[in-house]
């Protein structure tokens, strides 16, 4: 019988944001590749919903929650927030006995979990000295400092230092099958080709309006083509308000989904034929199951990590992107016929 001798890992993902988690999952597979039987144990903000998004893959061992920054409606504060909290989680994971912990993250301070765990090998980035002297090797990065989003630009130059990947992957995500079978239900009966507007957003900086997914929905509906808004139950009333305000004869185009679970929505993004929405979770997994996906992303930094299905729409300011003009580029993007269809 052959003992696997790599070693039992963990991975520690820093953000707390359900497209964050998208863009670290590809690495995630390959850090699995080389530790014992081919899995990782992943410890992630209850936030990214990762046992939704990635729990059910064979590269994951198990999830443990990082419970530091709860979401805003809990109000509530972390077990793990604070300099006793990062000691607290560490304490949580001794008995999992880790050879190696591998931490996706720029802070020091998420450094300290790995070092109260007493995890022998504990890779990171090391962009800091600090972070350096609590790590036990190299190679270190150079923390990114570009134009575009930072954090899978560092998780990329992090996992090609260590030899993990030999050149940026694009984030993927694969489809639980019960969740298929229910999402496929939900969607019944609306025309295709059909169009997911992902009208949720953490912050209202990123929210793209009403007014504006009320007259996209509108359009698309009028070529006869299907609507499904996506959201969580925080956004049920923008969803609401969004469908009340089509007119009723095109109302049996457009449906709302604001109950389902994550995995349903990944489910759902691949089940349509273009996803179209505001800088959120929802349009990250879009373009990770490979459907042509539209942020309208106003004057943020751009996203670089899928430049072949995720088109960004870019402006001064959010308020001069017009539905019109995003609609006239996803109605063009379709191909003849599918566009019929």
């Amino acid at each position: 019988m052959t003992v696997d001798t790599r070693p039992r890992t963990a991975v520690l993902h820093q953000w707390v944001g359900m497209g964050d988690l998208v863009w670290h999952a590809p690495y995630i597979r390959r850090i699995a590749e080389t530790s014992r039987d081919g899995q990782v144990t992943v410890i992630a903000s209850p936030t990214t919903f990762a046992r939704q998004l990635i729990g059910h893959e064979p590269c994951v061992r198990e999830i443990i929650d990082f419970d530091r920054h709860p979401r805003r409606e809990e109000k509530r504060r972390g077990r793990h927030r604070g300099t006793l909290g990062l000691w607290r989680m560490g304490v949580e994971l001794r008995p999992y006995g880790f050879d190696r912990i591998i931490l996706l993250t720029n802070h020091t301070n998420r450094t300290l979990v790995a070092v109260a765990a007493g995890i022998p090998q504990r890779l990171g980035y090391g962009t800091s000295w600090l972070q350096r002297r609590l790590l036990t090797s190299g190679p270190w990065i150079k923390a990114y400092s570009g134009p575009a989003v930072t954090a899978y630009k560092d998780v990329t130059a992090f996992a090609i230092a260590h030899g993990f990947a030999d050149a940026p992957v694009v984030p993927s995500l694969v489809v639980r099958q019960d969740a298929l079978a229910h999402a496929g239900a939900r969607l019944a009966g609306l025309p295709r080709p059909l169009h997911a507007l992902a009208i949720g957003a953490s912050e209202p900086y990123k929210q793209w309006g009403v007014d504006n997914f009320v007259a996209l929905a509108t359009r698309l509906a009028r070529e006869g083509h299907g609507v499904v808004l996506v959201a969580g139950p925080a956004e049920r009333e923008i969803a609401d308000a969004t469908l009340h305000r089509i007119a009723a004869d095109l109302r049996g185009h457009v449906r709302a989904i604001t109950d389902g679970t994550v995995a349903e929505t990944v489910a759902t993004m691949s089940l349509v034929q273009t996803c179209i929405g505001n800088d959120t979770g929802a349009v990250q997994i879009a373009a990770a199951v490979g459907t042509p996906s539209w942020v309208v992303l106003g004057p943020r930094p751009p996203l670089e990590h899928d430049p072949g299905t995720l088109h960004l729409i870019v402006a001064k300011s959010l308020a001069e992107i017009r539905p019109e003009d995003v609609a006239q580029r996803v109605l063009e993007s379709l191909p003849a016929s599918v566009a019929r269809s």
